[in-house]
């Protein structure tokens, strides 16, 4: 048989295909969405236009984009996975000359309808790369340091160009996401050793030349670490919007000030209160139930994400959803340490609840390939 005729022989068709679709997770997505937008209409005060509507109309965009997806088979996918990866490379090369400039950085192309984010886009392309790479390669040389080279070049080549747009948060999250990848096809712990000891390395060396001729950063830069630190040593400065979240966070108390009631919101205290901040306008109106309830949802995903790589014996597509997992679990573990001043502020939304084109379309774009590895799955 041939290779097309191999991959489609056992794949079911039609119909058959949306029943194979794994229906408790789109009905997980679509109730984090509803949240998403609930909380729009909150901070906009009751406007449903400004932010719930536009959000609400990139979500279905990405829903269809999410079927359509699954419904093509895997084996496309692993196909197309190198050109992906060469187009995602190509956005952020234009990018970096020709891309729209916003708060202070070029990171965004515009297409009109939305601004595009290729850095997110870039990291699902990266994932779809990794998993075409390890699939094909023998057991035998993953950890052999002559394949670990391409893999780790894949990886810092958009790192790099994301850095520079500048995008640290999302940077950070490439390379995290790259590195998981190559942790999960086998690669072995003594490079994951190596690098860890370069970078305790590196921080004990920044902060052992401050102060000195050769500091390696500069004065500003020293100020920020303090001000993570310790947000209240400039709180209407660089701490404020660490300490403004966190009064909105501890003023919900156990159930809230109620739908549409949250003060620090309404009142604009909070800043990016409809991005990078919602899931503290989430705390303040729903309290501590409300955001253990959201933690639920996400922690479903990931648990339905898991399952799904468990049971697949492809293994590309078991790679493919590790890595969208992975993804999906650092949206999330990088928000909310950063609204909760455990982590510095670097830009980096909550998925499917902060308003957003880019990653909205990228998470739906990511579920989509998820449901072609889960319909098309050897059975």
């Amino acid at each position: 048989m041939s290779f097309f005729e191999n991959r489609t022989a056992s794949a079911p068709t039609g119909l058959a295909k949306l029943l194979h679709f794994h229906w408790p997770l789109v009905l997980v997505i679509c109730a984090i969405a509803t949240l998403g937008w609930l909380m729009l209409y909150s901070i906009a005060g009751g406007d449903f236009s400004r932010w719930a509507e536009p959000q609400m109309n990139r979500y279905f965009i990405g829903l269809a984009a999410m079927f359509w997806i699954g419904l093509m088979p895997i084996w496309f996918w692993n196909l197309t996975a190198w050109p992906a990866y060469a187009i995602g490379m190509l956005l952020l090369v234009y990018v970096e000359f020709f891309g729209a400039v916003g708060m202070g950085a070029q990171r965004w192309i515009d297409l009109g309808f939305m601004m595009l984010q290729p850095s997110e886009l870039m990291k699902v392309a990266l994932i779809m790369a990794l998993a075409s790479y390890y699939a094909k390669l023998d057991d035998r040389l993953i950890s052999h340091p002559f394949w670990v080279i391409l893999p780790v070049v894949v990886i810092i080549a958009p790192t790099v160009l994301v850095l520079m747009q500048p995008n640290l948060g999302t940077a950070v999250m490439t390379l995290a996401v790259g590195g998981a990848m190559m942790f999960a096809a086998g690669v072995s712990l003594w490079y994951f050793g190596a690098v860890v000891g370069v970078v305790v390395g590196a921080v004990v060396g920044i902060f052992a030349t401050r102060g000195t001729p050769w500091q390696l950063l500069h004065d500003y830069q020293y100020r920020r670490i303090d001000t993570f630190l310790d947000p209240a040593a400039d709180p209407l400065g660089a701490g404020y919007n660490i300490i403004q979240a966190q009064i909105a966070l501890g003023s919900g108390g156990w159930s809230g000030k109620g739908f549409m009631q949250g003060t620090q919101s309404r009142l604009n205290f909070l800043p990016e209160k409809h991005t990078d901040f919602i899931f503290t306008t989430l705390g303040e109106e729903f309290g501590y139930l409300g955001a253990m309830s959201l933690l639920v949802l996400y922690t479903l995903v990931l648990v339905f994400l898991l399952w799904a790589a468990v049971r697949n014996r492809d293994r590309f597509s078991q790679l493919l959803i590790i890595g969208v997992a992975v993804n999906f679990f650092l949206y999330i573990a990088v928000n909310l340490s950063m609204v909760m001043g455990m982590a510095p502020v670097v830009g980096v939304p909550l998925p499917l609840l902060s308003y957003g084109g880019s990653a909205t379309l990228v998470v739906m774009i990511a579920f989509g390939l998820v449901h072609s590895a889960i319909v098309h799955r050897p059975r």
